[in-house]
């Protein structure tokens, strides 16, 4: 399955009061591997960003005034997405801005190119209930780098978001976890695993007295024996 990981850049919040895509970043997925073919393209919008967009992206003006503007790299940007299942944060804002370009230009809507739509933003707020589920918020909670992430861009942020979305639904490329143990085996039956030799490694004595030092610890803090005082002893 082809899948395109897509951000913007605009120069502010709506685009029914003259906001535009200054930037577009996506990042492409076959089969849940990246493959390097990413498409990127900052855009001349003809007009200045908001003092407050312009604080998140750092995009100004003098840099964008000699990029194509989005006419210009409609056509292209259309025959790569063509198809393919779009990954969004925040869907809505995005396509939003993107569904206008394209209708100023007199195109069908730019939603309309692909084969799908999964709003990684609507994903983590099932997943992750009363949490913060921001791009930067998910980073931390799976783990991926953005420490190099001083400002907003559109291609980084696709980056990003590729990484989470597949740690977002590792595992799920099956329905079945017994499904996966004989693949990982590459042809090894459970029976054979099930019958397989366990090896227990035991604590060494400085990690066993390490153990008790924290145990003694949380004695402390409860003020008597702690849960895991039952399992050490046992």
């Amino acid at each position: 399955m082809r899948q395109i990981v897509l951000d913007t850049e605009t120069t502010g919040l709506n685009p029914r009061t003259g906001d535009r895509v200054i930037e577009i970043g996506c990042v492409e997925l076959n089969n849940r591997m990246l493959t390097g073919n990413n498409f990127h393209r900052y855009i001349n919008p003809e007009r200045d960003s908001d003092e407050g967009a312009l604080a998140v992206h750092g995009l100004t003006s003098e840099f964008l005034r000699d990029k194509p503007k989005f006419a210009e790299i409609a056509a292209e940007l259309r025959e790569y997405i063509e198809g393919a299942e779009l990954i969004i944060h925040n869907a809505p804002f995005d396509l939003g801005f993107l569904n206008h370009e394209f209708k100023l230009l007199g195109l069908p809507p730019f939603v309309s190119l692909a084969s799908g739509v999964i709003d990684t933003l609507v994903n983590a707020k099932e997943m992750h209930p009363g949490k913060r589920n921001s791009l930067d918020a998910l980073c931390d909670r799976y783990g991926v780098s953005n420490s190099h992430r001083k400002l907003h861009g559109a291609l980084l942020d696709a980056e990003l978001l590729a990484d989470v979305y597949l740690s977002m639904t590792r595992g799920q490329n099956s329905l079945s976890m017994y499904d996966e143990v004989e693949a990982d085996n590459a042809g090894i039956t459970l029976e054979a695993v099930a019958l397989a030799e366990i090896i227990v490694l035991r604590a060494a004595d400085d990690e066993l007295a390490d153990h008790g030092s924290v145990l003694d610890g949380l004695d402390k803090q409860v003020k008597g024996s702690c849960v895991w005082r039952h399992y050490a002893d046992a």
